[in-house]
């Protein structure tokens, strides 16, 4: 059993409210559309065929009016030949095609308001579907999303890139540790020698004091 009954049924159909209710929205979209673009091949089927049928009501009509046409050009040809006999015959015959013109063109008019009746439901049925492949395309995109990232959860190992990070800190520490021996080892080596220079500075001081004692002393 199809999802739709009647045409009204699609029309009148909530796409959003059927797929909510389902057990599996993919398939029936699916479900949806298919059976939508069949409805469609239908009422386009049966426009065509009204369509034939305006053709053959149209040619049969200008068919029926030319006929009166003709009766009516004999009776005015019978009357400018004094022929009233022949006049009234005539004008019997071309009241004869009016019934039969009346009937097609009572035809032609249901033809046509069936067939504007189908343009509008065309419209709306094509306006449905358009939606439907809408939900569609919005369902396979969430699918694709959904397949992606499940993807990406099995193939990937979240606990062996937590471990890697943790062992890049731990030698990140390490490096720092050296970095900060190394700057330690230039400090102490800067004093030292800092010291080394003072040291030679006082020397010299001492020195001088001790020949400016020797002078003294001597002098004296």
């Amino acid at each position: 059993m199809g999802t739709f009954s009647r045409l009204t049924d699609i029309i009148n159909a909530n796409i959003n409210s059927l797929l909510d209710k389902a057990e599996n929205p993919e398939k029936m979209i699916r479900l949806i559309i298919q059976e939508m673009e069949e409805t469609l091949v239908e009422v386009r089927t049966s426009a065509a065929k009204q369509i034939a049928e305006k053709k053959t009501l149209t040619r049969q009509l200008r068919a029926q009016t030319d006929k009166a046409a003709q009766w009516q050009e004999k009776a005015e040809l019978a009357i400018n030949k004094g022929r009233d006999d022949l006049a009234r015959q005539a004008l019997l015959a071309k009241q004869q095609c009016q019934p039969v013109i009346t009937d097609i063109e009572a035809q032609l008019l249901q033809v046509e308001e069936l067939l504007e009746s189908i343009q509008t439901d065309s419209n709306r049925l094509q306006e449905k579907l358009n939606e439907a492949k809408q939900r569609q395309e919005a369902c396979v995109k969430r699918q694709q999303t959904a397949e992606v990232r499940l993807k990406v959860r099995e193939t990937v190992k979240f606990e062996q890139i937590d471990d890697a990070i943790l062992r890049f800190e731990k030698f990140q520490q390490k490096v720092d540790g050296l970095e900060a021996q190394v700057e330690a080892y230039d400090l102490t080596e800067a004093k030292t020698l800092e010291s080394q220079f003072q040291a030679l500075e006082a020397e010299e001081s001492i020195e001088q004091e001790l020949q400016a004692m020797k002078k003294n002393v001597v002098n004296a």
